[in-house]
């Protein structure tokens, strides 16, 4: 057992409400989260405290508009903490990645011209796909794809390094495959992308709930996220460098402000949401203020050490799982398995099973109170390459209040529904 374990994960579940939930006796099991996590009481307490004291637009010069304006300053602020930046204003709220993202591409857009070039890989998430292809389209730009491996079904570094060039404007690639785990290089390949003049857009939705966000380290130029992937309420998130947010031109109404942030969220937000999203930030740096026994550490510092041991903990999760699922016969599995490779995924896998179609298993599972998803989770070029539409895979998405007990349960169902197909 790690120290997450022993220390933190008791406490860690208590904490959430959704975890209580039973089917036929006994505790549900969330192997959903990939699609959204469960969310913590901080985060319903503190979208209700907002909701009950001070819900109000911005801007107002009374009580209750002056104290939300503030809540939100502290949120922009929680988030630049999160992903690493020291810029509050460089953090811009929406209603989802994919709202963020159509948003940006249409504006980064108007900086390309016919012959220009960008570069997407088939393992990403549609929505860090199609937005940047409709763009293209509308520009007689020409969308370069990069593929992924057969073997462990990672990103072709080699294809992408081919692939770049003096006319690529924009790289688009996630940080983590939601589809299969695997992490993307995601430094070096802004070292890559920046060597000849191209901007990187970052996928870290994935990411999210997993590991330590950078966009310092990275060096990237913008990179969006979903709190509801990591334990926080249904709201998409976008970091920019100043510059390149401040130069963009926006599409907004005339009264909206020409200041960063402002110019980039259209219409009044989700003032609750973004209030819970920086509860679920702090959910998350608490764990690390715990495990250094330290309840003064700058959000920041508590937050690497969060998911240092959440990292941990997961990669023992994920060794776990892929072993059993590799002794029931009939399982294919997609991404990586080896375990000297294990650093290099999260606990997120899908598999097959070459007599039971993934919306039997799933349903299967459901029955047992084992919750994942079916299909192809919006990673459509990633299985339509792979021959596996419209059926997809079976989903099983790890984070840290999942345990080895309910990975067990899994195990059994699902070797079970595999023998009696033999």
């Amino acid at each position: 057992m790690n120290d997450f374990e022993t220390s933190m994960l008791a406490d860690c579940r208590q904490q959430f409400p959704a975890l209580q939930r039973q089917e036929k006796g006994q505790a549900a099991v969330f192997f959903d989260g990939p699609a959204g996590t469960q969310v913590p009481l901080c985060v319903i307490q503190a979208m209700t405290r907002y909701l009950t004291e001070c819900n109000s637009n911005q801007g107002g010069v009374f009580g209750t508009s002056l104290e939300s304006d503030q809540w939100l300053h502290q949120a922009h602020q929680a988030f630049a903490d999160l992903v690493g930046a020291t810029d509050p204003d460089e953090i811009v709220f929406g209603q989802n990645m994919t709202s963020l993202t159509y948003a940006f591409s249409r504006s980064l857009a108007k900086t390309w011209k016919a012959g220009d070039e960008i570069i997407v890989t088939a393992l990403d998430h549609d929505a860090n796909i199609s937005p940047w292809v409709q763009a293209a389209a509308d520009h007689d730009v020409t969308v370069r794809w990069i593929d992924f491996k057969s073997t462990d079904y990672t990103l072709d570094l080699d294809q992408l390094a081919a692939t770049l060039s003096a006319k690529t404007r924009l790289v688009a690639v996630g940080c983590a495959s939601n589809a299969t785990g695997g992490i993307n290089p995601v430094k070096q390949i802004c070292g890559m992308a920046h060597k000849h003049g191209a901007l990187v857009y970052l996928d870290a939705v994935h990411f999210g709930p997993h590991g330590l966000i950078d966009v310092v380290d990275w060096d990237c130029d913008f990179l969006a996220c979903s709190s509801y992937k990591f334990f926080g309420p249904h709201l998409g998130t976008l970091w920019g460098r100043r510059r390149l947010l401040e130069d963009l031109p926006a599409y907004k109404v005339r009264p909206a402000s020409d200041r960063i942030p402002w110019k980039w969220m259209n219409g009044t937000q989700s003032h609750e949401s973004i209030v819970g999203g920086m509860a679920c930030i702090d959910y998350l740096a608490n764990i690390g203020r715990a495990l250094a026994d330290q309840g003064e550490t700058p959000r920041r510092t508590a937050l690497e050490v969060a998911f240092t041991a959440i990292t941990k903990y997961e990669r023992a999760l994920a060794s776990y799982l892929l072993q059993g699922l590799e002794r029931i016969p009939g399982i294919n599995i997609f991404g990586i398995t080896q375990e000297s490779q294990l650093d290099n995924r999260f606990p997120t896998v899908s598999i097959t099973h070459d007599a039971i179609n993934t919306t039997d298993l799933a349903r299967i599972l459901a029955d047992e109170g084992i919750y994942v998803w079916h299909g192809n989770y919006y990673a459509l070029e990633f299985t339509d390459r792979l021959g596996l539409e419209p059926e997809g895979m079976v989903r099983i998405g790890l984070v840290h209040y999942n345990t080895f007990a309910e990975i067990d349960r899994l195990l059994g169902v699902v070797s079970n529904a595999a023998m009696a197909t033999s």
